[in-house]
Parts: C-alpha cells; structure tokens; sequence
C-alpha cells in the first residue's frame, strides 16, 4: 500500500521547491543535451582556473532554468546572487548589484529581457570587461568615474530570446535552448520528487500524472502534490485512480488541458464555428486578458495540435473538435 505521510512539507512554499530542485548535474532530469554542453563548459573552466563564460537560458516557463543557474553556482562552488529585469529599470540599480559582486560569484538574471535599457548598456560594458562607469555628480560637473570589477558569470534566464537585444546576447559564451520534457522524463521527475516526499508511489499513477503535466517539471510536481493531498484527504492509495479522480477535481484533462484552455477551445468551435478569429476576441469572449491566452493558452494549443495560427487569425483542427467530443462542422 502507498502510505500517504501526514507531516506537513514545509513551512514555505519557497523552502518545498528548494528541497525538490536537483543540487548537481548529475541529479538534473533531462535536457540531456544541455546539461552535456553546460558540464563541459563548467569543468574547462575549473581546469583553466577561470571563471565560467556567461551563461544565457532560454525557454518556456518551469523546465529549469532557475534550478540550473543554481547547479552552476553549486558545481563552481561559488555564491549565487539573485535577480531579475523587473528589477533593474535603471542604470543605479544594477551598479549597485555589481559593485558588491565578488570574484567568481554567479549572478542570476530571470527575465533578463525586461531590464531598461539603461541598464542593458550598463551590463554590456560589465560582462565584456568587467568594468562599469559610474557618474558622479549632475548637470555640467557630472563625472565618470571607471570602477574595476572582479571577474563573475552572468546566468541569464529568458523566455522571450526574441526579445533581448543582439549586443546582448552577443556577450553571452553560451546560450542554451531547454526544451519540453517527454512524459518518460516527466516520470523520471516525478520518481525522484516522490522519493523526496516519502510517497512510496511509482509506475503507473506517475504516469499518469507526467501525461498530464504539458511537458513541463513544474507542472508534473504541482498536480503530484495535489494528487498527494487527494489521497490523503480520502484515506486512499496514490494509486492510478486516485490521480484521475484528483486531476479530474481539478479540471486537468486527460491531456493536460486546464479550464481555460478548454473554454478558450470550446469558444473557438462553438461561438466561432471553428475560426479563423483573433486572439483579441477570443479572450474577451473567455473573459481574459488578450496577453493570457497568446502567451500562456495559446502556445500550448498550438503545441497540442488543437489550434492552428493563420493570417486570418486561430483555428480549430480536426483534432480539437475530437478531443471535446464535437462533430466538425465545415467552414
């Protein structure tokens, strides 16, 4: 039987997901080929005695890029400091992150295409040659005074590289693409997230569950904990039906599709006759933001086969009108 634990997890929801993020490469689920190019890049660099090249990532949401800006940290036995392109909307903001950098610390940038622009030329001239130019003073008697800093590797996370500007990614050593995760990894993480948990689960229920996740580890360890609590609230197994029960309580299809996927769908089909209709349209008629759908719906639907981009605007495919148990109708 799998027990289900009763002791709390943890006292933060930042302290659960630190004891579930992988330490090591070693201990990295998938992104084989990443985590290849990133090993070698970080022990040329302990062999030459140098501080590792910067370090650009780049990918959806949720498949690690976080947890690998760690691992780089934790394998160069380095600090890790932390923060992001939100927080960076000005030149003084990142001079003062840079000025109290120390030799080899790693500093992690998420969402690094967000910084302003001010800023951006700012990290230009760091990253390139460690050094920045602060300005001292205002009006005719302002004055620049170069400032030397000590070598450090910029760990940047994007999920827009689009959207970064080329001298930008231009001073990144290298730039790693993360993909989604096939359910077979999704289970591995899983595997490994449940031994954490002392859920004593394995086989078919985490395969079900990894179906499920959107090819995304974030996702997969969210709805286990979800199907965990579940288990426990029942007094059951975390078994196979306990995890569809579960998904199905919380409106998680037998492919992944949430509510809001499935409204954005069921609208397209329904109240558009299968499109072709705007994404403006199709989020007012779900009741979202237009930014919602095209950048958390959308790329998924399209990911799936169940939606179709076009010049004229979304379509339904034949696939989307199967998955909700619709006949097609002809356009």
């Amino acid at each position: 039987m799998n027990a289900i634990p009763e002791h709390p997890e943890s006292d933060t929801e930042l302290e659960f997901e630190s004891t579930l993020r992988p330490r090591n490469l070693r201990e990295f689920v998938g992104q084989e080929k990443v985590r290849t190019q990133l090993d070698l890049l970080l022990r040329a660099a302990r062999l030459q005695g140098r501080t590792p090249d910067h370090i650009l990532l780049a990918g959806p949401p949720g498949l690690g890029k976080t947890t690998l800006a760690m691992i780089v940290a934790e394998e160069t036995g380095q600090a890790l400091r932390l923060t992001s392109g939100p927080a960076l909307q000005n030149a003084g903001d990142l001079a003062a992150v840079l000025s109290s950098m120390t030799e080899g610390e790693v500093l992690f940038i998420d969402e690094i295409h967000r910084m302003a622009r001010t800023a951006e030329e700012m990290l230009y001239l760091a990253m390139e040659d460690f050094r920045i130019d602060i300005m001292v003073g205002k009006g005719a008697g302002a004055q620049s005074v170069p400032l030397d800093l000590p070598p450090f590797t910029v760990v940047g996370a994007t999920t827009r590289a689009g959207l970064l500007p080329a001298p930008l990614r231009d001073r990144f050593g290298f730039t790693a693409h993360l993909e989604f995760y096939s359910d077979a990894e999704l289970e591995r993480v899983l595997e490994r997230t449940a031994r954490l948990l002392e859920l004593g689960a394995s086989g078919a229920p985490l395969a079900e569950i990894a179906s499920r996740s959107r090819g995304t580890p974030r996702i997969a360890n969210r709805l286990l904990r979800r199907v965990r609590d579940w288990a426990l609230v029942h007094q059951a197994e975390l078994d196979t039906p306990s995890a569809q029960a579960a998904l199905e309580l919380y409106d998680v299809d037998a492919r992944g599709l949430d509510r809001l996927d499935r409204a954005v769908l069921e609208a397209l089909i329904l109240r558009f006759s299968g499109g072709p209709v705007g994404v403006r349209t199709l989020a007012v008629t779900v009741g979202e933001e237009a930014e919602t759908v095209e950048a958390v719906v959308e790329p998924f639907l399209v990911r799936s086969g169940l939606i179709a981009r076009t010049q004229r605007g979304r379509i339904a495919t034949l696939e989307a009108y199967d998955h909700l148990g619709i006949a097609p109708t002809s356009r």
